[in-house]
């Protein structure tokens, strides 16, 4: 991720490891299903950037067996930390602002990351470096700016409440810097780099019990930032925890637009 200073959602908070869990049930199976396309197999060398939490990084390391390699970086380890034992390796890294952790990868990752770096160009830049000839990039970002809503179904003052708070998050993350139509950029980032082979698609879940975890998470961990900044009571929070927790909300996500491609 990020620099924790800036970015809203940091893995030091208690919710994070919940909104982990959450990405993994509702993204991986997008993310595991791309790289599978890429021939991943016994051998390959992989940098998972921005990692936070383990699910991912121990596929991986599943995939590319004792004769492989898994660097997993990010700015807080804390959360992948139990995945550091061979062949995965964890480093406290800066994908925005320092050199790539190695050279020569079969494979670069990151998933919900990029949109959050300040410094998102030179952070590609250094994700594409990182690759050997023929290596792989897989970049995967949300564009809240493309679907805004949480209750996309808003026929009632509940769904109305959610999605004024999901309104309220964007804001957050708008003032800390996050590129909120960053998602559906990637295609066109990837081929300016010079990438060949250059793909895209588009996920989002309608409703999930996974995106009411991952919802509950979120309004938890940025409660504070919501009342005080006037964009949310407390009464209000109280309310929306409780509609989410009473399963009544069809809850949605962002889209996730992954795009991938290849080095020459």
């Amino acid at each position: 991720m990020t620099r924790t200073d800036g970015y809203l959602l940091d893995n030091r908070q208690t919710e994070a490891g919940q909104r982990f869990d959450a990405f993994a049930t509702l993204f991986d199976p997008t993310t595991f299903r791309h790289i599978e396309r890429f021939g991943i197999g016994s051998g390959w060398r992989c940098w998972e950037v921005g990692a936070g939490g383990t699910s991912v990084v121990s596929w991986l390391a599943k995939k590319v067996g004792p004769t492989g390699r898994v660097i997993a970086t990010d700015i807080d380890t804390s959360l992948v930390a139990p995945a550091a034992r061979p062949p995965v390796e964890v480093r406290v890294h800066d994908v925005g602002a320092e050199e790539p952790p190695g050279e020569g990868f079969d494979l670069v990752h990151a998933r919900l990351v990029l949109v959050h770096v300040p410094d998102r160009e030179r952070a590609l830049r250094s994700m594409i470096k990182a690759l050997r000839p023929g290596g792989r990039l897989l970049v995967e970002d949300a564009d809240p700016a493309l679907q805004p809503l949480l209750c996309l179904d808003e026929y009632g003052p509940e769904q109305q409440l959610a999605n004024r708070l999901r309104q309220g998050l964007r804001s957050l993350l708008a003032e800390r810097g996050a590129d909120l139509a960053y998602g559906r950029k990637l295609p066109r980032l990837l081929r300016e780099a010079g990438l060949r082979g250059v793909e895209a698609d588009a996920y989002f879940p309608v409703t999930s019990p996974a995106c009411a975890e991952l919802e509950s998470a979120t309004i938890r961990q940025i409660r504070d930032q919501l009342v005080t900044t006037g964009l949310a009571t407390h009464e209000e929070i109280d309310r929306h925890l409780a509609n989410v927790t009473s399963g009544s909300l069809d809850l949605t996500t962002a889209p996730m637009i992954s795009a991938w491609g290849r080095k020459v």
